[in-house]
């Protein structure tokens, strides 16, 4: 297996990735970005976020996508926004893997931080990131406006 940065040619198996996760996620229609959408977003002059891919016998198995933050406490921050590996690959190590890349990563950038969300039913997840001495911050909640919200949204509140 080997860890690399992700190329525009790898965004349709990226998608395929984050499709894949929709679905164990439970949200399988809720995916509208396409590869398209993924190369623009990714490869141009101002990269709005940024990949690792694990790779096996030229498959890609897994991703890490992640971008920069600020944290007005902490300054440049990175957000790992999803970290997926393929059902029939899990227990590869390839999760692990793209894991330690991002926090390499993250060190190697000097941020002084890196975040992320998990579901409060993914019990594997949260053990893996509590073992390798990420804190699960439960007093924080996630909070999003979709495009139906901003549609409707009035500003005399």
């Amino acid at each position: 297996m080997t860890i690399r940065k992700g190329t525009a040619a790898d965004m349709p198996a990226v998608l395929g990735l984050i499709k894949e996760l929709a679905i164990f996620e439970k949200e399988p229609g809720a995916v509208v970005v396409t590869a398209g959408d993924l190369i623009r977003d990714g490869f141009g002059t101002e990269p709005q976020f940024y990949t690792f891919v694990a790779e096996q016998n030229g498959e890609i198995i897994g991703m890490a996508l992640f971008y920069y933050r600020y944290s007005t406490w902490k300054g440049r921050t990175i957000h790992l926004e999803d970290l997926i590996v393929k059902e029939s690959r899990r227990g590869t190590g390839a999760g692990s893997a793209l894991y330690k890349e991002v926090i390499k990563f993250a060190k190697k950038e000097g941020v002084r931080r890196v975040e992320w969300v998990v579901l409060n039913w993914n019990t594997h997840a949260i053990a893996f990131y509590e073992r390798s001495g990420a804190r699960i911050m439960d007093d924080w909640r996630t909070v999003q406006m979709d495009e139906n919200g901003m549609a409707q949204f009035t500003f005399n509140i």
